[in-house]
């Protein structure tokens, strides 16, 4: 399915909310109740990520509901924070002031990749408001270690590895208008290789949205970011969590798999042979079925 740029056609309003890193502009509405679904993307996406997915729910009658989308801070159209200060609570704590600045003071949290690991962070932290988290695809201390132990780490993850190599070159220089130059020589599709297992099956607006997805200074510092993150973080998380992983996801190793399961009472993880890095856009029906079996409350 394409990815929709038009947020009214979803029943959503685009809005600004100020937050401590700087101004987030979210996608929100379709309100029924007072606990937020909070759809979270990752390092290379936007808003624009989820649209898919809740298209796809929409048209087999099993709409997303209270739904709260923020761009995060450096990503799609919000602004670029001080980047000293944005650490990982920063970025999960933006997350949450959007959702009070919406009236909304519980969520559930469902997060892509980076977006995932912002979930966890944020369900650590407000265990009181976060009933539930859906990882898709989810960063772990895998991605970790290859950003602090490069050689070691990359020869478990070479893709993740070759991926941040190229972000810092092309934060050096500047970057926006060489990945779009990409699009126009027609290499996308070639590069976005180990994010897809079936690129023939996606639709075009997906690889042509990578361009202006990708922003490799927040790339960079979303990493560093993370490599300073202390993992015993999650050992706090007590709400269910579910997480649907591609068999072949480049950017995860089995050990995330067994860190999540010893560090996180309730968790669940679902592989699927159908997907690598993008399974809401791959696999939205497992995606689906996985935040409708995590507990609403």
């Amino acid at each position: 399915m394409e990815l929709n740029l038009d947020e009214s056609e979803l029943g959503l309003e685009r809005l600004v909310v100020d937050t401590s890193l700087g101004l987030v502009v979210a996608r929100a509405g379709r309100r029924t109740g007072q606990i937020a679904t909070i759809l979270v993307h990752g390092a290379a996406g936007s808003w624009t990520t989820w649209t898919p997915l809740i298209a796809y729910a929409d048209g087999r009658s099993l709409p997303l509901v209270d739904l709260v989308i923020p761009d995060l801070p450096g990503w799609g159209d919000s602004t670029a924070p001080d980047w000293r200060e944005a650490s990982i609570g920063a970025y999960a704590g933006a997350i949450a002031e959007v959702a009070r600045a919406l009236g909304y003071r519980r969520w559930r949290l469902v997060g892509h990749s980076l977006g995932g690991f912002l979930a966890l962070d944020l369900a650590a932290h407000t265990p009181e408001a976060t009933t539930s988290v859906v990882l898709v695809s989810p960063t772990g201390p895998a991605v970790i270690d290859a950003v602090r132990r490069p050689v070691r780490g990359g020869i478990r993850l070479p893709w993740f590895a070759g991926m941040l190599l190229a972000m810092r070159i092309l934060a050096g220089l500047g970057s926006v208008g060489i990945v779009r130059g990409l699009r126009r020589l027609g290499m996308l599709r070639l590069l976005s290789a180990p994010l897809f297992a079936d690129r023939g099956a996606i639709d075009a607006s997906v690889i042509d949205a990578l361009p202006d997805e990708l922003r490799p200074s927040a790339f960079v510092h979303a990493a560093r970011a993370a490599a300073v993150y202390d993992l015993r973080a999650f050992e706090q998380i007590r709400c269910p969590v579910r997480s649907v992983r591609g068999q072949r996801d480049a950017f995860s190793s089995e050990s995330d798999s067994v860190f999540f399961a010893r560090t996180i009472p309730d968790f669940r993880e679902q592989r699927v042979p159908d997907a690598e890095h993008f399974a809401a856009i791959e696999t939205p029906a497992v995606v689906l079925q996985t935040m409708a079996s995590a507990p609403a409350a």
